[in-house]
C-alpha cells in the first residue's frame, strides 16, 4: 500500500465518511475550496488503479466504495511515521506533543486510562 498525495486523502476521507457514493456526491462533501468535478474524477480514477476503491457501474454512472478501510491505512502509515521520525518510540512522539504543547495534561491522563485499561481486559 503506498502513501497517499494529500488531496488522494482528503478524498478518501469522505469516502470513509459516506462509505460508497458518487463524484458528485464525493464533492459536496469536500472542503472549500471544492476541486473541479474533473480534478475530481481523475483522483478518483487514480485511487481505483491504486487499489483503494472499486468501482460499480449502474447506468451510465460509477459508484465507488473503499476497498481498503480507513483504520487499516491510518494504522500503516502512523506505523512509518512513527519509526521515520521517532525512531520507533511512541514515548518520544508523545513527548514531543507535550513539549509543542500540543496535548494537555488531561489528554495524557486519558492515554493512560485508555493503556491501563487496555492491560485489565
Amino acid at each position: 500500500m503506498e502513501k497517499l498525495s494529500q488531496q488522494e486523502e482528503e478524498v478518501m476521507l469522505v469516502v470513509w465518511k459516506l462509505n460508497q457514493g458518487f463524484i458528485k456526491e464525493f464533492l459536496d462533501e469536500l472542503q472549500e475550496p471544492k476541486p473541479p468535478y474533473t480534478t475530481l474524477a481523475s483522483t478518483i480514477k487514480n485511487l481505483e488503479k491504486k487499489g483503494f476503491l472499486k468501482s460499480e457501474k449502474l447506468a451510465n454512472s460509477y459508484r465507488y466504495s473503499p476497498l481498503i478501510k480507513a483504520e487499516e491505512y491510518k494504522k500503516k502509515f502512523m506505523n512509518g511515521f512513527v519509526s521515520d521520525y521517532f525512531k520507533n518510540s511512541y514515548k518520544d512522539l508523545v513527548e514531543f506533543f507535550a513539549k509543542e504543547e500540543h496535548i494537555s495534561a488531561d489528554e495524557l491522563k486519558e492515554i493512560i486510562n485508555l493503556i491501563e485499561n487496555r492491560k485489565s481486559k
